[in-house]
């Protein structure tokens, strides 16, 4: 049979045969005990009311059971004492048949027991079908401040205070001269099935009491008639959730039976007399019998007759029971103490051990097993010889107890309420009832049940009054109760009403303001106020007003405002006069006005009186005079008003107001509070930086302007800038912040607003500069610059991000190939990005990496991609001239020349500087000369120094030239003669001849200019005119001119000008003129070039352009040749005409475009051709560029350009 369930597990199973009187000490071996032992008795009966969970635990009997003991029959004569003996069994082991008188005993002496509560407990009784019973329970109330709480059960769980109806009612009295309570329960018209185990609890606060007493219902015969055991002893509402009472809750409810389905006639009693304990559960559970509770104790007043066993002198009991942890006693008593006896535990055979002992006492075989585990709970049987008796044992857990009560409990509408308690186990199965009625939780309720291990914990979401209730916890071993109370939350009167003497005719208005929006009823000297025209009402929110328009000698009286559901009142008198009254409704509870500094205050106070009252301002025992003063007053009839100009700080206090006339008099007082925005913060402090945040602290100002600070606005910039940028757009409320986003390396500057109500302050000072730092990234570009048999030279270029530390050096290290160890190549960090390493071993072959390294520490190292190999290779020189030297070079007089030629040639090449085929003279023109390059400087130029520089590179037998042409020019000198060839009207003929010294460029223009003779100012005429002779026009008749010329070219304007020796008069009116005869102008001209073509040097791969200016009207046609063949839509040449100026441009030149190239111009008049020639330089070979240290993926890019532009020399 499975372990009984938490209803069942109390119940009486199976006799366990009390061992001979002769053997005393084997009674305290199975586990029974006299019935002196007190706390045995505790465990076979109900416990005393202080220990209700032991009560529980083991169960209540009946006090008396005469009907039993009848119906069971008397014991064998041969077994006088087994009754009496299993009555003092302490708990541990259950039986079947008579419940002994002992155990009646224990449980009549535990009730008698004197109780903390009871004065007179319910005492168990006997019932005829069809007959009433009353229980009576009566408590002393001398010590208790209310009443306490009493309950009714049947059975453990099932509260009777749901179930009153027709055949149960329950009543409660109170004598006040005794002072004791009495609580009755009335059973009407019992029926069979209400039979059973009741039990009555009391509480009071921290106090408990409980008694149980049994009802015993017979039937009105006297016999006991065929009952069909299926239909007795099944539970009404199956399936509901009462399911497991029986049908005296059914009943009580008045559910309707379901009609069950008629099955054929069994006897299930028969069925039960001859079968095994264990297959009872089968037998009740395929027959739908769910009391098992109920069909045992009517099994056990049936007779089982024994089979006489031939082996066997006295079997096993059919049951035993046992706590948890404890120790149970099995025995046997053999016909023949020669057969061999076995013990088995599920069909397996039970060994020796410290878990199971056995003994042999004479003819008993007995087996002892320790420290009982719910793994026991089984089936056990002993064999000897072919026959064998069985039991079973049952393992009861220890109830589970309340360790710590539910308190009493007060809270407020609204809040979250938590009901807690403890028990002796964790998880255990805890129920929680609300007046009795079970709380289920569910996801939409407002009840949620936590259980932190042994603490369970009961929550009431939003408590309200309707909570208010009777709380109690319930476990299989006890239980706890507490009251709840939930009041309305307190009421504060945030604004009372006061006391009004208002004028006649003026408005009566009393106002009030409570903490709650809630309604409220007013009330006139004791009656209910009614609205009407002449009264208003007003609720709005937490504010009540009651408003009288025009006030009447009637409405003088004791006003009252009662908030609903309170007890509070709120009275207030009205007194109808006129005397002076001053207004102050506008301003706030506490009189305040605010007004910002700077501005102008005009505060007007409505007053009322009659006649007019006169008012007077004051502050500290100052009057303020009406006037013109800044701070004034202005009375009016109705109104008296401050006037404040312009508030400043010292305007703050408190005002004034005094009215008086001939029906009294009136004060006021008005705080007048001048607020401004703060003072600026002190300058923030910087505590920390990163690569691009820092965090940065201040103090609050000194000085909040009369306004809580309400935040801070923060802003940045960088030092060398005056734009500020603000980094928060919600103020800041804390006195720290982290500027992010900050440019490495950059100095920033950071400051402070603080904000109030009336606005922003003055920005702080700048904080100090403070700049990001961070690692460099790696450096750049690492190449090899030059290997020699002993030495590697490597270059590089910077990290393409340096960071706020800066860069304080590199350190270039290397390793040989086939080994992991890197050394060193310089000791200290050098600012160069370029570096020998000295020291190689010829022909090896070597690693190279460099690292940047500045005040955060080392860069990660960039390496150069393959070995290098320590050996010199002669490189034949080449010179690459700049494309801008590659044409005459030209510079003014006095400017510096400062020329980079940059050459190849390894090793080191031989240089040789030449000039129009001399040497340079090097105390006028510096020469300096790298690996690399040669520099020609010259600081001041000067016209001497034009000419053809001539460039020799030497290495060993291989030698390099190249020319420069450099050509220094200056402003040119005035015309040789200016004269004047005609005059007629107003206009002058002059002509004049070019410098004699053009600045050794050629002359771009001349510069006119006039003066009258009488003042000998200057005026331009005509600016930037290209030929020598010119006419002057629009002259003033009358005047005398002379006239001067300034030649031009691309320096400026010469230095002097040449002057007409002759002044030219221009005629007045009254003199015949005779218009000249001009034959037509012609302006043909053939074509001319007027720049040419020069030689150009191109490098392979890079664009190149052809340059040259012509002229001739008709426009001529331009043609462009190479090589004596037109050059007619190829797409690797574009050619230009622009105001004259020719250009070609060839895309991308291979040594294949190197030539001969001619510009031809035609036209009517003739054809003119000018030519140049064009060398491109270039086309390096794969091992070249190799050597080089060029990486063999840019090499073959740079060989395929090469190859698409000229296909034919590859």
């Amino acid at each position: 049979m499975p372990e009984p369930t938490k209803k069942e597990e109390n119940e009486v199973l199976a006799p366990a045969p009390a061992p001979p009187p002769e053997e005393p000490n084997k009674e305290k071996e199975a586990g029974t005990a006299p019935a002196k032992e007190p706390s045995k008795e505790k465990e076979a009966g109900p416990a005393p009311a202080k220990e209700p969970s032991k009560e529980k635990e083991a169960g209540p009997a009946p006090a008396k059971e005469p009907s039993k003991e009848k119906e069971a029959g008397p014991a064998p004569a041969k077994e006088p004492n087994k009754e009496k003996e299993a009555g003092t069994s302490p708990g541990k082991e259950w039986s079947i048949g008579e419940p002994p008188a002992g155990e009646e005993q224990d449980k009549q002496n535990a009730n008698s027991q004197l109780s903390t509560l009871f004065v007179e407990k319910p005492q168990g009784g006997a019932v005829k079908v069809g007959e009433n019973i009353t229980f009576i329970a009566k408590v002393k109330a001398e010590d208790l401040l209310r009443k306490p709480t009493v309950k009714w059960f049947k059975g453990k769980w099932m509260d009777l205070a749901s179930k009153a109806g027709k055949h149960l009612q329950l009543k409660e009295t109170f004598e006040r001269h005794s002072r004791v309570y009495t609580f009755e329960m009335q059973i009407i018209k019992a029926k069979e099935n209400y039979a059973g185990n009741y039990r009555c609890e009391v509480t009071y606060k921290d106090k408990f009491d409980s008694c149980s007493f049994d009802l015993e219902v017979h039937e009105s015969t006297g016999t006991t008639p065929n009952i069909d055991i299926r239909s007795a002893f099944k539970r009404s509402g199956e399936g509901q959730d009462d399911a497991g009472e029986l049908d005296f809750s059914g009943l009580l409810k008045r559910r309707e039976v379901k009609p069950q389905e008629e099955q054929p006639e069994v006897d299930v009693w028969e069925l039960l007399k001859n079968a095994k304990p264990s297959e009872y559960e089968k037998i009740a559970f395929q027959y739908g019998i769910t009391d098992l509770r109920g069909m045992l104790r009517r099994l056990k007043r049936m007779r089982r007759v024994e089979k006489k066993s031939a082996a066997f002198a006295r079997i096993l009991d059919p049951a035993y029971q046992v706590d948890k942890g404890g120790r149970v006693r099995f025995v046997v008593e053999l016909a023949d103490p020669k057969l061999e006896v076995k013990w088995y535990k599920n069909g397996q055979e039970i060994r020796p051990s410290t878990k199971y002992i056995f003994e042999h006492k004479g003819c008993e075989r007995i087996m002892f097993i320790n420290n009982c585990v719910l793994t026991d709970d089984s089936e056990y049987y002993v064999t000897a010889g072919d026959e064998k008796c069985s039991t079973e044992l049952f393992v009861r857990e220890p109830p589970v107890m309340v360790t710590k009560q539910l308190e009493d409990t007060k809270a407020y509408c609204g809040e979250r309420v938590e009901l807690e308690c403890e028990v002796s186990e964790d998880d255990a199965n805890v129920k929680w009832f609300k007046n009795g009625e079970e709380i289920v939780p569910g996801p939409k309720s407002r009840y949620h049940i936590r259980v932190e291990g042994k603490k369970h914990i009961l929550v009431i979401d939003g408590a309200t009054k309707a909570d208010t209730a009777e709380y109690s916890v319930m476990t299989t071993g006890g239980q706890s109760s507490a009251k709840l109370s939930v009041d309305l939350k307190p009421l504060k009167i945030l604004t009372p009403l006061t006391d009004q003497t208002v004028n006649l005719g003026k408005e009566i208005c009393l106002k009030c303001e409570v903490s709650e929006n809630i309604t409220g009823k007013w009330t006139k000297n004791g009656l209910p106020v009614q609205e009407t025209d002449h009264l208003k009402i007003v609720h709005k929110g937490r504010i009540h007003k009651l408003v009288i328009a025009n006030a009447l000698v009637e409405d003088e009286g004791d006003y009252v405002f009662t908030p609903d559901a309170y007890s509070v009142t709120l009275p207030a008198k009205v007194h109808v006069i006129d005397p002076p009254k001053i207004n102050l409704d506008g301003l706030g509870a506490d009189n305040t006005v605010t007004v910002i500094a700077g501005n102008k205050l005009r505060l007007e106070i409505p007053i009322s009186g009659e006649p007019p009252p006169k008012a007077i301002w004051s502050r500290a025992d100052k009057a303020i005079m009406e006037g013109s003063g800044r701070i004034r007053a202005e009375n009016y009839p109705d109104s008296t008003t401050l006037v404040i100009d312009i508030a400043e700080k010292d305007d703050s206090g408190v005002y004034h107001i005094n009215l008086k006339n001939e029906a009294g008099e009136a004060h006021a007082s008005i705080n007048i509070k001048v607020v401004d925005i703060p003072d600026p913060p002190v300058a923030p402090n910087v505590t920390d930086v990163g690569d691009d945040w820092c965090i940065m602290t201040w103090e609050p100002p000194l000085y909040d302007g009369g306004s809580p600070i309400l935040g801070y606005f923060i802003e940045r910039k960088k030092k060398q800038s005056s734009r500020w940028m603000r980094l928060n757009f919600d103020l800041c409320k804390e006195t720290t912040f982290e500027p992010k986003k900050m440019i490495e390396g950059v100095a920033y500057e950071v400051r402070i607003f603080a904000v109030n109500a009336v606005g922003i302050s003055k920005p702080s000072m700048p904080s100090k500069p403070f700049v990001p730092l961070a690692v460099t990234s790696p450096p750049t570009l690492l190449t090899v610059d030059s290997v020699t048999d002993t030495t590697v030279t490597m270059k590089w270029r910077p990290p393409d991000q340096i960071g706020a530390a800066g860069l304080d050096g590199y350190v270039l290290e290397y390793c040989f190939e086939g080994t992991d160890d890197w050394i060193v190549a310089n000791t200290e960090l050098i600012e160069k990005t370029k570096f020998t390493i000295t020291g190689l071993p010829t022909d090896s072959r070597i690693f190279v990496r460099v690292k940047a390294v500045n005040a955060a520490g080392a860069s990660e190292p960039k390496y150069y991609s393959q070995p290098i190999l320590v050996k010199e290779i002669i490189e034949p020189p080449k010179i690459r001239i700049p494309r801008h030297l590659k044409q005459t070079y030209i510079r003014r007089v006095g400017e510096a020349i400062n020329l980079v030629i940059p050459f190849q040639g390894k090793p080191r090449p031989e240089l040789i500087w030449t000039k129009d085929g001399a040497p340079i003279d090097k105390n006028q023109i510096n020469i300096r000369n790298s690996e690399t390059d040669t520099i020609i400087f010259i600081r001041k130029a000067e016209r001497s120094h034009s000419g053809k520089y001539d460039l020799q590179v030497k290495v060993e037998k291989f030698v390099e030239t190249a020319s420069i042409d450099i050509r220094v020019i200056d402003r040119p000198g005035p015309p040789q003669l200016v004269k004047i060839d005609d005059v007629w009207g107003e206009n002058v003929a002059l002509s004049w001849t070019p410098p004699r010294d053009n600045g050794n460029t050629a002359i771009t223009g001349y510069t006119i200019q006039k003066a009258d003779k009488k003042s000998m100012e200057w005026f331009t005429v005509i600016e930037h005119y290209h030929r020598t002779n010119a006419t002057i026009t629009e002259l003033v008749i009358g005047n005398e001119y002379y006239f001067r010329v300034f030649a031009e070219n691309m320096c400026g304007l010469s230095e002097d000008a040449t002057m007409t020796k002759e002044s030219a008069v221009i005629a007045k009116d009254g003199k015949i003129y005779k218009n000249p005869v001009y034959e037509d102008f012609d302006f043909s001209e053939a074509p001319m070039f007027t720049q040419p073509l020069v030689n150009t040097y191109a490098v392979a791969g890079y664009n190149a352009t052809l340059n040259c200016s012509v002229r001739g009207n008709p426009k001529p046609k331009i043609t462009w040749m190479k090589n004596k063949v037109a050059i007619i839509d190829d797409p690797r040449y574009r050619m230009f005409s622009n105001q004259g100026v020719c250009t070609l441009e060839i895309r991308k030149p291979s040594p294949y475009d190197g030539g001969t190239y001619c510009c031809k111009a035609v036209n009517d008049l003739g054809t003119v051709e000018i030519e140049c020639k064009l060398e491109v330089k270039g086309g390096l070979s794969f091992c070249r560029l190799l050597l080089q240290g060029v990486p063999p993926n840019i090499i073959d890019s740079y060989l395929r350009d090469l190859h698409s532009s000229s296909p034919e020399e590859y």
